[in-house]
C-alpha cells in the first residue's frame, strides 16, 4: 500500500520482530513483564496490577513520543492498551471482547474496565469470522451489545500450507511467559525421550540461535524465523503447542492436528482448549496431567481444521482504514 512501517515492542517479541524484519526501524516499549506463577489467574494478575497499570501509562507516553518524532499517522496495537494517540488513527487487535474470569462479580468488573480501555481506539479488529463456526467462541461472540467499532477481519497467520515430505513425527512449539514455558519444556522432554517417535522442540528463546540433539530422537532449536518454522511444521505429522490464539490461527492455515496444553492460570487458553476439543478438532491436556503418549494417540480421533476452511487474508480490506 506504500505505507512506511515502524515496529515497536519489548523483550522476546521485539527480538523476533527484528529477526523477521531486519530492514524496518524498531523501537522498544515498556514491558508488562507478566508472569504466571500459579494456576490462579485472578491472583496472578492482582499482585502484578500496579506494575501493569504503570506499564500501560508508560507505553502511552512512549507512543506519544514516537507519534510526534516520526509523524506517525496510524497505529496497529496488538493487545497493547497504551498504544494509541489522538493524533493518529488507531486499531486494536484482540480476540477477547468478553473476558473469562472464574468469578461472576470479578468478570463483570473486568469487562467494564476492558470496555473503557477499548473505547480509546478507533477500530477493534477481531481476527476471527463473525458467524459460526468460528475459532474463538464466546470470547469474541456474544449477543451482548458492546457499543464498540468492532470489525471481524478473519484469522491472522504467518503460516501457509504446502506439500512437504514428513521429517518429524512431532513438532513441539513452546511459547508464553516464564516460568510456565520452562516447566512445560522439561515435562515434555522427559516423556518425549522415552517414546519411539522423532521430535523437534522449538523452544521460543530468541536470545541466541542454538540447535542440537538431547537424545537420539529429540532435537532442540532455540527459535525459528517464520519461513523456517513454516517448513518444520509442514514437515511434522502432528504438533504440540499452547492453546494461545495465535497458535490456533496457525493451525487453521496448516491444517495440522494438534495436542493443546493451555498455560496454567490463563483462563482464555483454558477456555479455547476446552471449546475446540469438545468439537473434536484437537486434543487438550492440562500441564499438570500431561500424558504425551496418550495425547498423541488420541489425535487419530480428531479432525483438525480443513485446509481453506477460513480465509486468512481478510485483513487486507481492514487496512484500507489507514488510507483516508
Amino acid at each position: 500500500m506504500g505505507i512506511e512501517v515502524l515496529l515497536a515492542s519489548d523483550g522476546a517479541a521485539l527480538q523476533l520482530l527484528k529477526a523477521e524484519c531486519p530492514h524496518l526501524p524498531a523501537f522498544e516499549l515498556p514491558s508488562y513483564r507478566i508472569r504466571y506463577e500459579t494456576a490462579n489467574m485472578v491472583r496472578n494478575i492482582a499482585w502484578q496490577l500496579p506494575r501493569i497499570t504503570y506499564a500501560i501509562r508508560a507505553e502511552q507516553w512512549a507512543t506519544e513520543r514516537l507519534v510526534a518524532e516520526h509523524q506517525i499517522d496510524g497505529i496497529i496495537s496488538d493487545n497493547r492498551y497504551g498504544c494509541f494517540s489522538k493524533r493518529a488513527k488507531s486499531a486494536f487487535i484482540t480476540h477477547q471482547l468478553h473476558l473469562q474470569v472464574p468469578n461472576a462479580l470479578l468478570e463483570w468488573g473486568a469487562n467494564r474496565v476492558l470496555r473503557q480501555a477499548l473505547k480509546k481506539f478507533d477500530r477493534i479488529w477481531v481476527p476471527d469470522v463473525a458467524g459460526a463456526p468460528n475459532l474463538s467462541g464466546k470470547l469474541s461472540h456474544s449477543t451482548e451489545s458492546l457499543s464498540l467499532p468492532v470489525q471481524y477481519i478473519g484469522p491472522l497467520t504467518r503460516m501457509e500450507k504446502f506439500d512437504s515430505t514428513p521429517e518429524y513425527d512431532v513438532a513441539v512449539v513452546l511459547s508464553g511467559p516464564e516460568p510456565q514455558r520452562s516447566i512445560l519444556e522439561q515435562r515434555l522432554l522427559e516423556q518425549a525421550m522415552t517414546l519411539p517417535r522423532r521430535f523437534i522442540f522449538i523452544r521460543g528463546k530468541t536470545q541466541s540461535r542454538e540447535q542440537y540433539f538431547v537424545s537420539e530422537n529429540v532435537e532442540l532449536v532455540s527459535y525459528l524465523t517464520s519461513r523456517d518454522l513454516n517448513e518444520v511444521l509442514m514437515a511434522s505429522k502432528v504438533i504440540v503447542c499452547r492453546a494461545g490464539y495465535s497458535s490456533i490461527m496457525d493451525l487453521v492455515a496448516l491444517g495440522k492436528k494438534a495436542l493443546l496444553i493451555p498455560t496454567p492460570g490463563q483462563t482464555e487458553q483454558e477456555y479455547l482448549a476446552r471449546y475446540l476439543s469438545e468439537q473434536q478438532l484437537f486434543v487438550s491436556q492440562s500441564q499438570d496431567a500431561i500424558d504425551l503418549e496418550s495425547g498423541l494417540n488420541g489425535l487419530s480421533k480428531t479432525t483438525g481444521f480443513r485446509p481453506g476452511q477460513f480465509e486468512t487474508d481478510g485483513f487486507r480490506e481492514a487496512l484500507e482504514f489507514f488510507r483516508g
